[in-house]
Order: structure tokens, then C-alpha cells, then sequence
């Protein structure tokens, strides 16, 4: 299942309300920004039972049923005649989206290997970032030939839209998606194959956790290591970085200074969706491709840019070009996002079971922060300089790379430890086995002078 669906569904509210939505529903303040937060607390609320339940119902079923559900609620909003119909569709559609994010990671996880995943999760976060290019575009497209056809705003022909690209892509997902390799009947994969897909990513510890088998010794697992804390401090920390893109902070900027047509504030945030695929696919290919794995320099460049961005901002005085190339570049912060999934992939691929819930809390936890963040660093009221804003993601980002370096250093800690432990191991069995040797040969050397006594 891609991601694209999802968050075309999330650009489209952005586009809405500035293309039509604000004006035909009274919408006013922080109304904006509480629709967010709304359909975040739908998120958050479903974003563990999801990922669990891919344990027990395979993904070939949830995830397809959750995009239906999700599909409907879409087609519901284009027919809302008041803000507060808004807010009770998007918490129930937070839900339904919350199996597919980490969900996907998660499978993903479950057929590639470390060095094969940041690509993976690259193409699959790069798909989510076309549904939101896509949904400029589309929305600036259907305003200027829908709206006002048989008496619907522009913004409401996206949401009908938007659902009819939904169900086929459900179908789909039922005929063709491969679930996990230990439970697949893809048609497609011969058995060869499905033993294949088994045997190459199998652990010890692997072996005696069932797929399913659900137990308390998960929440020891979980909650005794220290990749539960470190991965989820660090995406609920780096996620906020996503918040220029999230908030569609261009579009509201190009809305308040005035000059610019509907289609035009449609049609150029989609920059910064651009720089943000292209920064996606080249980072994190190229973790793939460097030895080490090394998954923390792309956060290192996501911080960075978020920081200069951030400035080029707060410099009211600078040139409207300069802000223009500022908000573009701030779509590197989406690079990071990818990465961090992959990474943590990487760090549990020893227990799947510790890794669907270490990716889901990552997940939570940002949008636990992500519930209340806009409303206090980006409300739509401080349109269109958000002082507060930037000033937000210059300690975001610096506090990024102070997280980035723990979880370095506590994944070569635990490296470290594994390899003196495999290490002792290995000595302990050669002692075993030169001892058992001795023995063996002390035995021998006494049976042939025993022989020899008795021929004398």
C-alpha cells in the first residue's frame, strides 16, 4: 500500500481552507489549526492497536479495510456544512490512517534487510510526498474547472475526487499486497521464493517468536531496552521539523501578503513538496549504499537546512526570493523521515514484535507532541510572518542532532556489548571443545596403554 492516498487526503485540507473552505465555512482563529490537532488525536489513539493488530489479522485485510473506512469519511467531507462536521470526520479518518504509516514500515522491515531498507523507506515516504504534490496541483486544476459545477465549491469536488482515487486503490491492496514472508500466499511469489524471503532475514531470536503469539514478555522486552526511549524521543523530536510542509506554512504566507491568484497559492508550495522527494530518494539511497549504514549524517542535513531556513525567515527585511528559496529548502526537513524508520528497522530487526511497537510509539509520540505544537508555534492567526515559528524550529532542529548523537551512541554501545558477549561465547566454546578433546585424547592414550599391558 503506498502512502500517497493518506497524505493527498492531509494536503487537501491545507488547500481547501485556502482555496474556499475558510470563507464558505466561517472558519475563523485557530479554527485551522484545531482541525489538525483533531485529526491527530485520531492518530495517536489508533496507532498502536493498528500496528498490533498486523500481528494477529493479516495486512492484505486491515490495511485495505482501513483505507475503505478512511475513503468514506472522505467522500462525507466534501458535503460538511460546518467546521464541527469537520472535526468528528477527521479524528475517526486519524484513525483509520494511523495503520498505514508505521504498518508499512513495519512490513517493510519484515522482507529487507538493514542494508536494503533506506531506499525501501525512501520510495515509500517519497510516495506519500507525490500525494502531496499531486494535491496542489489537483486542487488548483479542479478550481479552475469544478467549482461551482452542479453547485460545488472547488474544495469539494477535491474531496469527492480524492475518494474515487481511494477504492481502487483498496482492491489492490486486498489482490496483491504480500502481508509478511512467514504467513504470504501472494500468488505472484512461487514457494521457492516465500522460503527464500524466510531464511534471508532470520535470527535466532526470531525463532522463538511467533508471528501472533502475543505475550507480557513483549512489554519486558519493550520497556527493558533502551531502543523503546531513544528511537521514539527521536522521531517525536526530528518530526517536528516537518512542520513548514505539515502546517502548509507557504501557502498561508502567499494568502496574507496578498498578489497572488488561488491557483498560483495552490500551484507553489508544491516547491517545497519537490525539493522534499528529490532530498528523500538521493538520502536515503545513498545510507543504503555507504558501508556503515550510517543513518545519522541525513539528519545532521535536515537540521541544517531547517536552521538556515528558519533565519532567512525571521529576516523580515530579506527579499521575497529569498523567502521563496527559504521555504524550498525547508523541504530537506522531510528527508529525515525515512532515515529514521529505516534506522530503527535496523536497530530491532532482532525482534519483530519489539519492532512493531518501537516503530508505532515513534510515530505516537510525534504526533503526542505534533497534537498541540501548531496551535502553540503556528497558529493561523500569526500568518504570515510565524516568529514564533521559526524561532520553534531553530531549537527543533538544534535539539535533533542532540538526539541523533544518543541513539548513535547507544546503538555502538549495544554493538559493542554484543560483540564482547559473541566473543566470550566463542572462547567458552573453544575451551569447551579443546577439554573435551583432552578428555578424549587422555582416554585413548589410557585404553591403548592398557591394551599394551595386557599383550605383554
Amino acid at each position: 500500500m503506498c502512502d500517497f492516498d493518506f497524505d493527498l487526503d492531509r494536503s487537501n485540507v491545507s488547500n481547501a481552507y485556502v482555496s474556499g473552505m475558510r470563507e464558505e465555512l466561517n472558519m475563523y482563529g485557530t479554527q485551522f489549526n484545531q482541525i489538525n490537532t483533531i485529526f491527530t488525536c485520531g492518530y495517536i489513539i489508533g496507532m498502536i492497536p493498528n500496528n498490533l493488530m498486523l500481528q494477529v489479522v493479516p495486512p492484505r485485510i486491515w490495511f485495505p479495510s482501513m483505507q475503505i473506512v478512511w475513503g468514506v469519511l472522505t467522500f462525507c467531507t466534501s458535503a460538511v456544512t460546518n467546521v464541527q462536521q469537520i472535526y468528528a470526520i477527521r479524528f475517526f479518518q486519524g484513525i483509520a490512517e494511523s495503520s498505514t504509516f508505521v504498518g508499512t514500515h513495519y512490513i517493510l522491515g519484515s522482507w529487507y534487510k538493514p542494508g536494503e531498507l533506506g531506499k525501501r523507506s525512501g520510495i515509500f515516504t517519497s510516495s506519500g510526498l507525490v500525494g502531496t504534490l499531486f494535491s496542489g496541483v489537483l486542487q488548483a486544476a479542479v478550481y479552475t474547472n469544478l467549482n461551482g459545477v452542479a453547485g460545488r465549491s472547488g474544495w469539494r469536488w477535491l474531496f469527492i475526487i480524492d475518494g474515487i482515487i481511494t477504492m481502487p486503490i483498496a482492491l489492490y491492496g486486498f489482490l496483491m499486497f504480500p502481508d509478511v514472508p512467514t504467513t504470504t500466499k501472494a500468488f505472484y511469489l512461487s514457494e521457492e521464493e516465500r522460503l527464500l524471503s524466510c531464511e534471508r532475514l532470520e535470527t535466532e531470536k526470531d525463532k522463538d517468536i511467533e508471528h501472533g503469539n502475543l505475550s507480557w514478555g513483549l512489554v519486558r522486552r519493550v520497556l527493558g531496552r533502551w531502543r523503546w526511549y531513544g528511537c521514539s524521543l527521536l522521531f517525536a523530536v526530528s518530526g517536528e521539523t516537518e512542520s513548514f510542509g505539515s502546517n502548509n506554512l507557504m501557502g498561508q504566507w502567499l494568502k496574507a501578503i496578498g498578489g497572488f491568484t488561488v491557483p498560483q497559492i495552490d500551484y507553489y508550495p508544491s516547491g517545497m513538496t519537490a525539493f522534499a522527494i528529490v532530498s528523500t530518494l538521493v538520502c536515503a539511497t545513498w545510507t543504503d549504499a555507504t558501508k556503515s549504514r550510517a543513518r545519522w549524517p541525513v539528519l545532521v542535513y535536515m537540521s541544517f537546512c531547517g536552521i538556515v531556513a528558519a533565519i532567512c525567515i525571521i529576516v523580515w527585511s530579506s527579499p521575497i526570493g529569498l523567502k521563496f528559496f527559504a521555504y524550498y529548502l525547508a523541504g530537506a526537513t522531510y528527508a529525515g523521515q525515512a532515515t529514521t524508520f529505516a534506522w530503527a528497522n535496523q536497530i530491532c530487526a532482532d525482534d519483530h514484535q519489539e519492532r512493531a511497537v518501537v516503530l508505532a510509539s515513534m510515530n505516537m509520540w510525534n504526533n503526542v507532541v505534533n497534537a498541540w505544537w501548531p496551535l502553540v508555534f503556528y497558529p493561523a492567526t500569526d500568518a504570515p510572518r510565524f516568529t514564533k515559528g521559526m524561532w520553534a524550529m531553530i531549537g527543533t532542529c538544534i535539539a535533533t542532532l542532540l538526539v541523533t548523537w544518543l541513539v548513535w551512541y547507544l546503538e555502538r554501545r549495544e554493538k559493542r556489548e554484543k560483540a564482547r558477549r559473541e566473543g566470550d561465547e566463542a572462547i567458552e566454546t573453544r575451551s569447551t571443545r579443546n577439554k573435551d578433546a583432552d578428555e578424549k585424547s587422555i582416554k585413548s592414550n589410557a585404553g591403548l596403554s592398557r591394551r599394551s599391558h595386557e599383550s605383554a
